[in-house]
């Protein structure tokens, strides 16, 4: 009897966007994951145990909404390199991957680039291209709240 196999979905999304704000102070926010849920649609909280950027190998854990579902993610930061460069990886019961923030000042701002790489053994109608409208919105959302007069990130 032939045995089922095992077949992983892996995919990798990158998104850029010019955003109007030094290099600084916008690694300084998205490299706080407690923040995430002010501009990622997909997260619902983070809890890191400290608060500012996070280090190199410091872990935490978030809960994600994906397509309807609470997920519990644990990650470890892989890379904490202010301020061009910071990459986490992740696990949970039904995604695993890495997320990478590649940040370079552009003009008086900066050219941000999130790649998400994600490999799952689900096989859900419609779940890549969810991700792809998120990753999206997600980097618009960013965009604008940076580019806000008033934000309050601090």
């Amino acid at each position: 009897m032939e045995q089922p196999s095992f077949q992983p979905y892996a995919k990798t999304l990158s998104n850029e966007v010019h955003i109007e704000v030094d290099i600084e102070t916008l690694y300084a926010y998205v490299t706080q994951p407690d923040r995430w849920h002010e501009w990622h649609p997909s997260s619902v909280s983070a809890e890191t145990g400290i608060r500012g950027p996070l280090p190199k190998d410091h872990r935490f854990t978030e809960i994600i909404d994906l397509l309807g579902l609470r997920i519990e993610m644990n990650y470890r930061v892989v890379i904490a390199n202010a301020p061009g460069e910071f990459k986490v990886a992740f696990t949970s019961s039904v995604v695993d991957g890495g997320i990478h923030y590649s940040l370079l000042r552009d003009g008086r701002g900066t050219r941000f680039i999130r790649t998400l790489q994600y490999v799952t053994e689900l096989n859900l109608s419609g779940l890549h291209a969810r991700m792809v409208e998120l990753s999206v919105r997600a980097m618009n959302n960013l965009k604008h709240l940076m580019e806000t007069p008033q934000r309050s990130i601090a």
